[in-house]
């Protein structure tokens, strides 16, 4: 798909705002160079995506910016109630500001999945807890494993997903076989939660619930003393995760596999700074290897000049 990429100047403090609404969209080439002029001119970045079924995105910058943006967005008729999430950062996370167009905001793979239609009842995280609490609930997290890994909710079930696309067929082999049990579900930000439920719905299930906002939002509203969530949460950029704070946590990306990086992971023979982890050490190329190692190297040269390499943390 195409993209649109800058590289404007950035403040010192941030907030990063992540966002999402299924809505139809019309023209989206348009909209795409109207909303990426909008990023640029109010300093943020990060990443957009636009698909005829709505807008998903998060962007960083100061909280004006965020401001200016969200100001501007809302005046067009499809995006008057759009909301985010916010949560802080003492760095930008993002290298780039992008606007990309796609087949579907959030990829399931299943044609016909519409959330605008139909989804499963939204819990707001004040009533979470008490959902998950109940015997009869089957909680699932619909997330990849290596996110699940860093945290997730006491009792949640693991689908051990490495994409969005095979949750389809995790639910053909491991729900199927009971539509009336509650099942509910939960994300980082409530949009693939909510493209879950639409698809459980379609395949006649009847109990079903989502996080509302998300991960982000229920650590936003609950109160660490009363929550029920155990670890980090894992965040699409260079942050990596963030704590019940909504800061940013202690784990790096590993540059070649764009897995999480604990101080354990660190600590083994098979890490290499800025080439290779215990979870890629294996499976590169002596190629790509060779490239990273060549990237790793220019890290370092632009260290020694005082410069700051693109991509490196």
């Amino acid at each position: 798909m195409t993209g649109m990429t800058d590289n404007p100047s950035a403040d010192t403090e941030f907030q990063v705002a992540a966002f999402y609404k299924f809505v139809p969209l019309d023209d989206i080439e348009s909209l795409q160079t109207e909303i990426h002029q909008m990023c640029m001119d109010a300093g943020l970045l990060g990443t957009i995506l636009l698909a005829a079924e709505g807008i998903n995105g998060t962007v960083a910058g100061t909280g004006e910016g965020i401001s200016t943006l969200f100001n501007q967005l809302r005046k067009y008729p499809a995006f008057t109630d759009l909301g985010n999430k916010i949560s802080y950062c003492n760095r930008n996370p993002f290298y780039r500001m992008k606007v990309r167009l796609k087949k579907e905001i959030v990829t399931l793979g299943v044609e016909g999945i519409d959330p605008r239609q139909e989804v499963g009842e939204y819990v707001a995280p004040e009533h979470w807890n008490a959902l998950i609490s109940r015997p009869d609930v089957r909680l699932v997290d619909t997330r990849n494993d290596y996110e699940v890994g860093l945290g997730s909710f006491a009792g949640a079930e693991n689908p051990q997903t490495h994409s969005f696309r095979e949750f389809p067929a995790w639910v053909e082999s491991h729900l199927e076989t009971d539509k009336d049990q509650p099942v509910a579900m939960f994300c980082t930000g409530g949009i693939r939660c909510e493209k879950s439920t639409a698809f459980l719905k379609e395949k006649g299930f009847k109990n079903v619930y989502h996080l509302e906002g998300g991960i982000l939002n229920y650590l936003e509203k609950v109160p660490a003393d009363e929550s029920m969530w155990e670890g980090d949460c894992f965040v699409f950029d260079n942050r990596v995760t963030v704590d019940h704070n909504l800061v940013e946590g202690h784990y790096d990306l590993c540059p070649a596999c764009r897995m999480p990086l604990s101080e354990e992971d660190r600590q083994s023979p098979k890490f290499e700074e800025n080439v290779s982890c215990p979870q890629c050490f294996e499976r590169l190329t002596p190629e790509r290897r060779a490239s990273l190692e060549e990237r790793a190297l220019q890290i370092k040269l632009a260290a020694a000049r005082g410069e700051k390499h693109i991509g490196s943390r």
